[in-house]
């Protein structure tokens, strides 16, 4: 080894499949040692933190060009063979160097190398391993995660809401974090914030970056967009259901996607004006939205809604807003509780909703009962066999159809198990829903009006100066009953003349 001049090469991947290697650290000790008492001498050293499972290694390259410029032989030093090379291609370069003579040596503290055929057949089995290991720990790596999304389970660190738990390998909602998750996202839903205003109120809440600065608007928006909170998991483009608890809906996260994609609508001004009822409304005529604009008339500026008239020409008047806004509001009246019914709908809801809890209860006591009873028939079948008083023919046939029942049971115990919405809640969002439309009709907070009419109303016009909406069910039964309620009381008003006419029927609520 007198007169060679050799490299130093020392390499610790960062990735998790060599864990189990040596630091650079360690490696460039055990190196420096081994060269002491091998009297080689090392001219230069390319040490870097990188796989070589695929070729491009910078330092590597690096080193592989001086050699091929080098006017005489270089040697090499490593740990060992599986530094240099993981692949084929960067094991092939070595070779091809020993072959053409620019490589004079090989060293390595845990490996014997010779320049022969011997030792180049060795060195190529060796290589050959290590592209064995790489490629078969990658399957197995990928096998792992493959089992673990199967189950249901998280594959990394924890998102933004969640802890890892190292006892079961998955996530659980953080103690904290989890309600701060939840409050933004039913803050968002309701249109209270842009990504602007939301990082400041994740802020405030105390969610904050690792640094302890304001959390950016890419990773508000990261937060917002991540379906992981409603319990799913979602890997290379494919959907798993995650085996942990999820901390929203799915209602409440289409809910902040719809406002997402509401607000990434490009806009001309980055300020915008206070134009409470725009995007609400379409045009009868040419079916564009219905826009708003300023304009000066009797000494004043006012504000007009009109057509934006993106589909063409439109000859639809412009709309005045007090005129719109008196219009809306009527159209709230229309499906607004009538006065001194809110009470006594609340209480009759109450009364239904104590009637269902109570026959639920039944019902699962039923089912309960009915389990118990058939096990212990299943119980008192087998005793019956085993003392022989049963012929195994009916035993089995017996067995077979007691086993089948239970099996039955269980199924409608774990389906009634399930938190399925009853009728009251939809009935109960009903009642509220058209209550608060008797008081947005009276109110001067447009935005909640305009939400208002998006949740009762579809196909929403503007026509000649007139403002018009189908009313969705269970909406539009409040105008069935405003009609019978008009009709009754001029049915009191020609009984009170003393006129006849046939009473119509007015309905109650338990008709509703």
């Amino acid at each position: 080894m007198k007169g060679i001049k050799f490299y130093l090469y020392a390499r610790k991947s960062t990735e998790d499949e060599e864990r189990q290697v040596m630091s650079i650290e360690a490696q460039l000790s055990e190196l420096e040692q081994f060269a002491k008492r091998e009297h080689i001498k090392i001219t230069e050293r390319f040490i870097e933190n990188k796989s070589a499972k695929t070729p491009g290694r910078s330092q590597f390259n690096k080193m592989v060009e001086k050699i091929h410029t080098s006017k005489e032989p270089i040697g090499i030093l490593t740990w060992h063979p599986d530094r240099l090379a993981r692949n084929s291609v960067d094991g092939g370069q070595i070779i091809y160097l020993i072959d053409i003579n620019k490589i004079a040596a090989l060293r390595f503290p845990t490996f014997w190398f010779e320049p022969t055929p011997q030792g180049l057949f060795m060195l190529q089995v060796a290589f050959g391993q290590s592209k064995y290991y790489s490629d078969n720990l990658s399957e197995n790596v990928k096998r792992g995660m493959r089992q673990k999304l199967r189950r249901g389970e998280w594959l990394n660190l924890a998102p933004v809401g969640y802890v890892n738990n190292p006892k079961t390998r998955n996530i659980e909602p953080d103690p904290v974090k989890a309600k701060t998750i939840q409050a933004i996202y039913k803050e968002f839903a309701a249109g209270n914030h842009s990504l602007e205003s939301a990082r400041h109120r994740l802020s405030f809440y105390g969610l904050v970056s690792r640094s302890g600065k304001v959390l950016g608007k890419a990773a508000v928006q990261r937060i917002l967009t991540n379906p992981v909170y409603t319990g799913r998991i979602v890997h290379k483009g494919e959907t798993y259901q995650g085996n942990f608890e999820p901390l929203i809906g799915n209602e409440l996260f289409e809910a902040v996607q719809e406002q997402l994609k509401q607000r990434s609508r490009p806009r001309k001004s980055r300020y915008r004006h206070d134009f409470p009822f725009t995007g609400l409304f379409t045009c009868g005529e040419c079916g564009g939205a219905i826009t708003a604009q300023y304009g000066k008339g009797n000494g004043g500026i006012y504000v007009y809604y009109r057509c934006s008239k993106k589909h063409g020409k439109c000859y639809q008047p412009y709309l005045r807003d007090e005129l719109m806004i008196k219009q809306i509001q009527g159209l709230l009246q229309k499906v607004a509780l009538p006065d001194g019914w809110a009470s006594v709908a609340f209480t009759q809801l109450e009364q239904w909703e104590d009637e269902e809890q109570a026959k639920h209860r039944s019902f699962a006591q039923t089912l309960e009962t009915n389990l118990s009873i058939t096990q212990s028939k299943i119980d008192n079948l087998v005793n019956g066999f085993v003392d022989g008083l049963i012929d195994k023919d009916i035993y089995l046939k017996k067995k077979d159809e007691l086993i089948r029942k239970k099996i039955e049971l269980e199924h409608r115990q774990s389906r009634f198990g399930q938190k399925a919405k009853l009728w009251v809640e939809p009935m109960r969002d009903w009642l509220e829903t058209t209550h608060k439309a008797g008081k947005f009709a009276l109110s001067d907070d447009y935005h909640e009006t305009k939400q208002m009419m998006e949740k009762i109303g579809t196909n929403r016009q503007v026509k000649d100066k007139e403002v018009g909406v189908d009313f969705q069910q269970p909406f539009d039964i409040l105008l069935k009953y405003k009609a019978l309620q008009y009709d009754f009381s001029e049915y009191l008003e020609e009984k009170r003349k003393g006129r006849t006419s046939n009473k119509p029927e007015r309905p109650v609520l338990s008709g509703w």
